[in-house]
């Protein structure tokens, strides 16, 4: 078993440090391709590039893993979703039609999202020469839904009426989500990834009365899906600060 598994299994007297940014966007290397490639989603969907801007770091420094180059959007973008990215603004989701995502079946999503798992796979034989780790990740329910309902406002702020006000149809797209969250973590674990990180980038958005539907509930869904599995999962809520003991023993 792999260091980094140790750490997740409670096995090892080793502190796990995570960088929350890729090391491979400052590389020059990257920076190179990056430029040549300037529609984001379809650098995330070339299996090629992704590979090989995945295996940048290990190349320069001694880490325990390689996260695989990917985006967490591409979940919604697999939903039907129009996803682009603004240069020094962040992504642009289009209108969001619930009617069309629910049409999407399973094998329409993971068609999709064949170039990802294709280079995971690519990913797994180069690390695994290294005997490193490849972690593969996901969107929480909440972070993703942010985005998908284009509600943040600044790095600090929601419109939080918006959720509150269209409640139902929330929680039918927070289900939706779940749903082929899941099938997004089997397949790139059944692609070569040892470990799933789940991301809920605006955990520290939620009013701590809802942090149980929207932040302790979802991802504790996904951790016993995983569970079942036997998926080694990591859970990053950031900024939920003292809450984060209350989140780790749901």
């Amino acid at each position: 078993m792999s260091v980094l598994q140790d750490c997740i299994n409670k096995k090892s007297n080793i502190n796990c440090i995570w960088l929350m940014r890729q090391a491979g966007r400052y590389l020059p290397e990257f920076r190179e391709i990056r430029s040549k490639n300037q529609d984001f989603i379809k650098l995330c969907l070339d299996e090629n590039l992704s590979s090989e801007i995945t295996v940048q770091p290990l190349r320069r420094f001694n880490i325990d893993a390689a996260i695989i180059f990917s985006d967490i959007l591409l979940v919604p973008f697999a939903l039907g979703q129009s996803v682009k990215f603004k240069k020094d603004f962040g992504p642009l989701l289009g209108e969001i039609n619930f009617n069309k995502m629910s049409k999407i079946n399973e094998m329409q999503f993971i068609d999709k999202l064949k170039p990802v798992y294709s280079a995971i796979k690519k990913t797994k034989d180069k690390v695994e020469l290294k005997n490193k780790d490849l972690i593969g990740f996901v969107g929480a329910p909440w972070t993703l839904l942010i985005y998908m309902l284009g509600i943040k406002e600044n790095q600090k702020d929601i419109d939080y009426k918006i959720i509150k006000a269209k409640e139902f149809e929330v929680n039918l797209i927070l289900d939706k989500i779940h749903e082929y969250l899941c099938y997004h973590i089997e397949n790139q674990v059944n692609a070569g990834a040892d470990v799933i990180q789940i991301f809920d980038s605006w955990a520290g958005l939620i009013p701590q009365n809802d942090l149980p539907n929207y932040c302790y509930i979802p991802n504790l869904k996904i951790v016993d899906f995983c569970k079942v599995k036997k998926i080694p999962v990591i859970c990053f809520p950031k900024g939920i600060k003292e809450k984060y003991k209350e989140f780790n023993y749901t």
